[in-house]
């Protein structure tokens, strides 16, 4: 009987040794998670919530990525991204088509969101309805050529007289301070200026860059990396697009809980402009395209020419080098 007993006592050790060391290899953690930094374009905001929601929702932890969001600091972040000191970044369709006009190796990897909703803004008691009211007012902008350009060419269209209008350097401040004070009209981003104006019941008229014409229905903002990284390392960039597409693609069902998410991770936001904004580009994000980040040959083409018609850039550029699509899968 105890020789029956010792023999039992063997055979679940010997059990435990096989079955324990295959159950531990089933449980073993991953592989060190790859580390990845992403720089944003400005402070968290909910034209970055599918990054937030991607990392807090475990999908960038799915693809064994570790996920550092980081806001900028000093430095060009274009630059820096397409330097491979940071692995992906936000920035827009002009400043890739002007990073590869200066040979700087970016490249755009997908739309965040798919229309410009960017508008020109003012006062409602100021009268300006059309571009043509530019006349005899303020433009308070940050000082890039390409906004005189944009208004100039818009008036010109209209018949408007570019030379009434009196051209301010505000730079970036805020544009309920500054807005009729300092400035009778400005560029915004209606996700966010236009919200907000709304939830405080301040009235404005807004024209929508997409609306005076087709061509300034660009892509912006835009998520970018470096040509070395879509060349050598192009698993490192599907994965994280496949986690960066279901953060946004959870946010546009799901855009209550992807504000919270958004307004957990940076505490200090204006809570109740999230929340709004949130559900504004929650339906902006894929808007009339059949998956997020969809980016069109013909919208890069024409916008990079008119840059180029402009004289904005020096030399029109091969814009299937400065996108693409092939990590949307």
């Amino acid at each position: 009987m105890i020789k029956k007993i010792i023999l039992l006592v063997v055979v679940l050790v010997l059990l435990n040794m096989i079955f324990g060391k295959k159950l531990e290899k089933q449980i073993k953690p991953n592989a060190q998670k790859q580390k990845v930094i992403v720089l944003l374009d400005w402070f968290p905001n909910t034209n970055h919530t599918g990054i937030y929601v991607a990392r807090d929702k475990g999908y960038f932890s799915t693809e064994n990525l570790e996920v550092k969001i980081l806001q900028p600091g000093e430095g060009e972040n274009n630059q820096i991204v397409a330097a491979g000191k940071a692995d992906f970044g936000i920035s827009s369709q002009e400043s890739v088509i002007q990073a590869r006009v200066a040979e700087i190796p970016l490249v755009s990897i997908g739309a965040i969101i798919q229309h410009n909703t960017s508008a020109f803004a003012s006062l409602e008691k100021s009268g300006i309805k059309t571009v043509k009211d530019f006349e005899g007012k303020r433009y308070g902008g940050w000082g890039s050529p390409i906004e005189e350009t944009v208004i100039k060419a818009v008036m010109n269209e209209s018949g408007g007289d570019y030379s009434k209008v009196k051209n301010i350097t505000i730079g970036e401040t805020d544009f309920f301070k500054t807005i009729g004070r300092d400035s009778d009209f400005q560029w915004i981003f209606y996700g966010w200026d236009g919200i907000e104006a709304t939830r405080r019941g301040i009235k404005l008229n807004t024209i929508m860059l997409k609306d005076l014409n087709p061509i300034l229905d660009y892509y912006t903002p835009v998520i970018v990396t470096n040509e070395n990284n879509i060349k050598n390392h192009k698993e490192l960039v599907a994965k994280f697009m496949k986690a960066v597409a279901k953060g946004y693609e959870f946010s546009i069902m799901n855009p209550k809980e992807a504000s919270q998410i958004l307004i957990n991770a940076a505490p200090e936001s204006n809570k109740e402009l999230v929340k709004e904004s949130q559900i504004y580009l929650s339906r902006e994000y894929r808007s009339d395209a059949k998956k997020w980040g969809i980016q069109k040959e013909i919208v890069w083409k024409r916008y990079a020419q008119w840059l180029y018609d402009q004289k904005l850039i020096e030399k029109m550029i091969d814009v299937n080098a400065a996108f693409t699509n092939e990590f949307l899968k």
